[in-house]
């Protein structure tokens, strides 16, 4: 039965493993806004596989196209907004991608308490098909333009975006020049990333990327119920409450994260989620003590609340938006496959190993998790940037600096 668990919870995370291999690549070749298209026709045929399946493999076909379609999006619509917003709106854009991601997430936690599953696929497939036509009516990144030498495009785009009286002249500029010297200096190959000039980026990226999997966000998203129930809580009460209270708590760091900046609100979520991760842990421990047996269930709600929260507010949108502004143009594809390859290979792991974790150890499985907190604490502190109030070349462009001293 864990192993059937195991598989199905982590097939998802295969097709995200093969998705990232080539995410960057297809986003660089084609466009960011094909590159987008394709991913709704992924989870489109993912949907209709899971509602029409009639054998346990083509719901995990079905699982598995979702898993390459969601990996693409997660690449490619981050790097879109950041490509094409102002640098004074473009973290609180860039972040509002989470929030709708997790409205829509919500609406189907709730939606899915009163249809069947069947029903919830059909459902789930909607959105997919509207943004396949909504996607007729929005620009290309005009800095992917400038890299694919379309300037004439380029100029029509900006001004779209910028409005038909603004002057965009410095701006086009800036992006033509930039985008020209990082590709005089582009070399195709994955290991071209692991020069010293890339290292610093490439550290940032992988490090914020892996943290989200490792600090057990994975395993308590994907089994939250099953966290619950072995507490001894309700499912369907915690299912409910973990979608609610993330809505308004990822709209306050929509809000925030032009305000404060990036490292303040992934600093604060990283510190809430330790905290949290030693309430858990604290809770199974004292599971099967005659005096504090029953407030055991209590605990585990609270500390699996307060983890939403802490990660809500930062570590669950923020990685992207710091990921889509420090890697420069030539490298932003290649240095992206890496970055999510490695995610979904950890993500994939703890999905796989969550189950038997938590039959050798409930306390020792969240303790772990909570070591690595700490150390995601140090990171955080010490080695991730701040972006704020910048444009993406003078980012990219001090960050490569940096890593060459």
């Amino acid at each position: 039965m864990f192993m059937q668990y195991s598989v199905f919870g982590s097939v998802l995370t295969v097709g995200g493993i093969i998705g990232s291999l080539v995410n960057g690549k297809i986003a660089d070749l084609v466009g960011r806004r094909r590159t987008m298209w394709l991913s709704e026709l992924f989870c489109i045929v993912g949907w209709l596989a899971v509602a029409f399946s009639k054998h346990a493999w083509s719901l995990y076909l079905g699982r598995f196209s979702l898993g390459i379609g969601l990996v693409l999006m997660a690449y490619v619509i981050p790097v879109y907004i950041a490509e094409i917003t102002p640098k004074n709106i473009r973290g609180a854009f860039t972040a509002a991608f989470q929030f709708l991601l997790t409205s829509g997430l919500s609406v189907m936690y709730l939606v899915g308490t009163v249809v069947s599953w069947r029903a919830l696929a059909l459902i789930a497939a909607v959105p997919c098909l509207l943004q396949i036509i909504g996607l007729f009516f929005i620009p290309e990144s005009p800095r992917w333009l400038a890299k694919v030498g379309r300037e004439k495009e380029l100029e029509t785009t900006l001004q779209r975006l910028r409005g038909k009286n603004a002057d965009i002249s410095m701006e086009s500029a800036h992006i033509r020049e930039y985008t020209q010297t990082f590709e005089m200096d582009s070399k195709v190959g994955i290991f071209y990333l692991f020069q010293r000039k890339y290292a610093y980026p490439l550290v940032v990226g992988v490090g914020l990327s892996a943290m989200q999997p490792l600090l057990g966000a994975t395993a308590i998203q994907y089994y939250a119920s099953y966290i619950f129930s072995e507490a001894d809580f309700s499912t369907k009460i915690g299912s409910i409450s973990l979608a609610i209270i993330q809505l308004p708590v990822i709209g306050a760091s929509v809000l925030l994260t032009d305000r404060f900046g990036r490292r303040p609100l992934l600093l604060a979520s990283t510190i809430v989620m330790c905290l949290s991760l030693a309430i858990i842990a604290t809770a199974f421990g004292l599971q099967g003590t005659h005096r504090w047996n029953e407030v055991t269930s209590v605990l585990v709600y609270v500390g699996i609340m307060g983890f939403s929260v802490g990660y809500s507010i930062g570590l669950s949108g923020l990685p992207g938006v710091v990921m889509a502004e420090i890697f420069p143009i030539n490298m932003k594809g290649l240095a992206g496959s890496l970055v999510i390859f490695i995610h979904h290979c950890i993500n994939w792991t703890i999905t796989f190993t969550f189950h038997f974790m938590m039959e050798w150890s409930k306390t020792g499985t969240f303790s772990i998790f909570w070591v690595i907190c700490a150390a995601g604490v140090a990171f955080v502190t010490f080695l991730v940037p701040e972006t704020k109030g910048r444009t993406l070349e003078e980012i990219q462009a001090s960050i490569t600096k940096l890593s060459r001293r």
